[in-house]
């Protein structure tokens, strides 16, 4: 293993892998585990508070730093309060955005159906209130114990494992196309090049483009050939009450990618 990615690790250990983005790097721990081995001050993790930036001082011999301070009152373990996300179920509109947006994917729920938060898994990282259209999304108090210094390194290691499969789950979604990506492009080199270096996380894949479709069709395939049908029919319809150029070429488009998908 070389030197720059042992310290990397050495530094993405001691983060609490919420992935909230409150250092400034949105794309969680790691890139601020990378950007702190580079000199970044090590006192920006907010859910960390000041044991974390201690610690992080002691690892790399730096002075010691006071934490960046939180919106919510300390614990005894020295650390911001933990806070869980609560969805009110009567309020959701199942849009699904909270889902796509949970780094952890501590979220379960269906397209039009209730969601609910696993609240085990919950980082309280906050990234998905802002999506919920409808704002049906609480921040409450963790009313579990604290855990023992080995019950959080357990939790940490399941974080990051989680949001390493999450990641490479959006990754591939992008390079398919075949929904939304919540987050901004993640830097995917970066966590391809430290998982490499460990058997403990899921290996994340870089793709220089869509794997082709297999010539028997999957779920997804056929998913997608009923939505493409269906758009048919209502442009269909609307063109035979009213000629529209736009629609006529939308129109055009998705017939050649019914030709397409049927073909493969």
């Amino acid at each position: 293993m070389n030197s720059p990615i042992s310290l990397i690790q050495q530094i993405d250990a001691l983060l609490p892998q919420t992935q909230c983005g409150l250092c400034g790097h949105r794309d969680g721990c790691l890139p601020y585990a990378k950007s702190i081995a580079e000199g970044e001050e090590a006192n920006k993790c907010v859910p960390g508070g000041q044991p974390v930036a201690d610690a992080l001082a002691q690892l790399l011999q730096r002075a010691p730093l006071t934490a960046e301070p939180s919106v919510w009152p300390i614990q005894q373990d020295g650390r911001p309060q933990r806070m869980k996300a609560l969805i009110r179920e009567d309020e959701c509109i199942g849009c699904t955005k909270c889902i796509n947006a949970c780094p952890v994917d501590a979220i379960i729920g269906s397209g039009k159906l209730m969601h609910s938060v696993l609240s085990d898994l919950c980082t309280g990282c906050e990234l998905c209130i802002p999506p919920c259209p409808v704002d049906c999304i609480d921040l409450v108090e963790d009313a579990q114990p604290l855990p023992s210094e080995a019950q959080r390194m357990t939790e940490q290691n399941d974080l990051r494992q989680r949001y390493y499969a999450h990641i490479q789950r959006e990754e591939l979604r992008r390079l398919h196309r075949k929904g939304p990506v919540v987050r901004a492009e993640i830097g995917t080199e970066l966590f391809a090049e430290f998982s490499q270096q460990t058997d403990a996380v899921p290996a994340i894949e870089l793709v220089e483009k869509p794997v082709p479709i297999n010539s028997t069709l999957d779920a997804k395939t056929t998913i997608e050939l009923a939505k493409i049908r269906t758009q048919i029919k209502k442009l269909e319809k609307q063109l035979s009450v009213r000629e529209d150029a736009p629609k006529r070429a939308l129109l055009a488009e998705l017939q050649q990618q019914l030709t397409a998908l049927q073909g493969v």
